[in-house]
């Protein structure tokens, strides 16, 4: 199965819990139905990503990056790149890479959509973002990587006000999930 056929298949059969994502979840099956390149950066009106909320191994904190274009504090997310394969590996991948941390176990997921203006193709265009969660191992340290400004650990329940409420929820789902599993 192809990235794209995966990402339909996510899609299709994920459970929004909010009428809001629901609404997205039908927006973005229809888009990857009606782009070859949904997938992919070129892809002008918008494109998939995939974003993780990493957690730590006790669910009280979230790792957020302070992102260089968007200047907030943020999970680690980016782009699908040909070799992938699979939307949950885009997430492990993308939160390995900026967090610098080995050995995040995924939860299952997706956890949240949601759709935000980017810089890709000026003005503007949409990252059609699929959200996923992870926890950390025990006593890691974090090493910022060059997509980064800082990157720092905060409690769930304290992201600071240069955030979005994306971010909150993803985080508070994170934790939900990492206590049910």
């Amino acid at each position: 199965m192809n990235l794209r056929a995966h990402a339909r298949e996510v899609l299709a059969t994920w459970n929004a819990p909010t009428a809001e994502e629901e609404t997205l979840r039908r927006e973005f099956l229809d888009h990857v139905h009606t782009h070859e390149d949904a997938m992919w950066r070129e892809c002008v009106p918008g494109h998939l990503t995939a974003t993780t909320a990493v957690i730590s191994h006790d669910g009280e904190r979230v790792l957020l990056t302070l992102h260089p274009k968007a200047g907030m504090w943020l999970p680690m997310g980016g782009h699908c790149e040909r070799e992938d394969v699979s939307l949950d590996g885009v997430a492990l991948r993308e939160a390995t890479e900026e967090s610098g941390i080995a050995g995040l176990r995924l939860l299952p997921g997706p956890l949240a959509l949601d759709r935000h203006r980017v810089w890709c193709h000026p003005p503007h265009s949409h990252h059609l973002d699929v959200e996923y969660g992870a926890v950390a191992p025990a006593d890691v340290e974090a090493v910022i990587s060059d997509e980064s400004l800082d990157l720092r650990w905060f409690p769930i329940e304290e992201i600071p006000e240069l955030s979005d409420e994306a971010t909150r929820r993803l985080a508070r789902r994170a934790r939900e999930v990492m206590r049910q599993t």
